[in-house]
């Protein structure tokens, strides 16, 4: 009776809820492997890749085993569908198939902080806590004032590449042709300029937006960003009255020679002891030097002719093959690289400072005081400069152009915006000079997009 009786209990109606919670469940289940059908010879007239029993008990007892069996095999297929999901997530970071340029920023709004806001509060309040205990900030190189001997090495690599870069752009532009709108800063790499209608500058309603091109120079492709020369960069702060005393040069080499590089015309001064402060406050910076006489202007020519793009336009063009041609794209294109290689590693322990409203860069751990900005509410801060960190497209900016697939075709046209790419407008340059493409801009330039005619564009989805 005692058996009977149990098998009454496990063996309950077909209508009861317990029984029918298994089997809607496992009917929505697809099979584990698809060769389950092909083993039951049966499978060809029963629907079901399995056997049940026509007992209510037969029943539950085969759910449980079936339900086991797929929880089992659904584990091993869960972890191969995750492998290889996460194979496949590798595979796509390592290829990525086209990517967004970055967001334009609006000018009536300040650039966002490269450091969040909170982790600046909080190393502040760090600071100030020490100082109100009368504890000393620990400082180390380089901003103590003293060198990093690891990075000297990439400061002449840098300038020594910074000066290929700009000898081969200059002799690249007599073979490859490159406009400049006069109404508004667009550029165009090409042997003849777009006609897509994103000209916003004067009389752009009367032009219907189109640009009015005009022949371009190294400065449109590279474009220059200056910073004042500093011999002591812990000295004195620049102000407005004293701005004209100090020279202009590429931030580039600023960063350079900060960063230990020696150029007889732009002296430096090397620290032997390192400075101290306390919270925001310098109690000993070794005091004050005077800056060393520059050399003769003869110098200064020979030097702004290597090293900065103002200087470019002095060289005399040379006629080139097109395997020399070819060569010279590949080493300016690898000039590039290495540039910004080199600077990103440098502005990872050397200030850099730009401006939060303008285009202004300083070098140095802390920003001058010349009022010259006239960016977005420039009245309320009396021209001076919003200083936070630098970024890197902030000391060698991108200057993204539109990239042409085939120079000979046809010009670039408004409807089929869509379908074209962008590339920095360096490597658009070396590019039609016959060098390879580099594999990290391959996405932004869409290669895999066959571009149609104004016809085919219509019937696109």
């Amino acid at each position: 009776m005692a058996a009977i009786s149990a098998v009454a209990f496990v063996s309950p109606s077909h209508n009861s809820p317990f029984l029918r919670f298994p089997f809607s469940n496992l009917e929505r289940i697809p099979p584990a492997t698809p060769t389950l059908h092909d083993s039951c010879n049966s499978c060809i007239n029963n629907p079901s890749p399995f056997r049940i029993s026509k007992t209510p008990l037969g029943r539950w007892f085969h759910a449980s085993s079936l339900a086991m069996d797929r929880s089992n095999s659904g584990r091993h297929t869960h972890d191969g569908r995750e492998s290889q999901h996460l194979s496949n997530k590798k595979v796509y970071r390592r290829h990525r198939q086209n990517v967004d340029l970055p967001p334009v920023l609006p000018k009536n709004k300040k650039k966002p902080f490269p450091i969040p806001i909170q982790k600046m509060l909080q190393l502040s309040r760090q600071d100030k806590k020490l100082a109100e205990k009368g504890i000393e900030k620990p400082l180390k190189p380089p901003k103590n004032g003293l060198l990093v001997p690891e990075l000297i090495p990439v400061a002449y690599e840098v300038l020594d590449y910074w000066k290929v870069l700009i000898r081969g752009l200059s002799q690249l532009m007599n073979v490859v042709t490159v406009y400049g709108c006069s109404k508004c800063p667009e550029v165009h790499v090409g042997p003849v300029g777009h006609q897509i209608q994103g000209c916003h500058g004067t009389g752009s309603e009367q032009r219907r937006n189109y640009h009015s091109w005009v022949k371009g120079s190294i400065n449109d492709v590279l474009i220059p960003i200056e910073s004042y020369h500093l011999f002591d960069p812990f000295g004195r702060r620049i102000k407005h009255e004293t701005r004209f005393d100090y020279d202009r040069i590429p931030a580039v080499v600023e960063l350079c020679i900060q960063a230990g590089a020696d150029l007889p015309e732009y002296p430096s001064r090397r620290r032997t002891s390192p400075i101290r402060m306390l919270g925001k406050k310098v109690i000993d910076r070794g005091g004050y030097m005077e800056e060393p006489k520059p050399q003769c202007p003869e110098d200064y020519m020979s030097l702004l002719v290597e090293l900065d793009t103002y200087g470019a336009k002095l060289e005399q063009p040379l006629l080139l093959s097109a395997d020399k041609t070819r060569k010279l794209a590949e080493t300016t294109l690898k000039a590039y690289s290495t540039v910004r290689r080199g600077v990103r590693q440098l502005m990872k322990e050397y200030s850099v400072k730009a401006c939060g409203y303008c285009s202004e860069v300083h070098v140095g751990p802390w920003g001058h005081n010349v009022k010259l900005c006239g960016a977005f509410k420039h009245q309320w801060r009396d021209g001076k400069h919003g200083w936070q960190d630098a970024t890197l497209d902030e000391v060698i900016p991108h200057n993204y152009v539109w990239h042409v697939c085939d120079p000979n075709g046809p010009p670039l046209r408004t409807a089929l915006r869509r379908y074209y790419g962008k590339a920095p407008a360096v490597v658009e340059v070396c590019v039609q000079a016959g060098a390879e493409i580099p594999e990290s801009y391959k996405p932004m330039m869409r290669l895999d997009i066959i571009v149609p005619d104004s016809e085919e564009a219509r019937l696109v989805a």
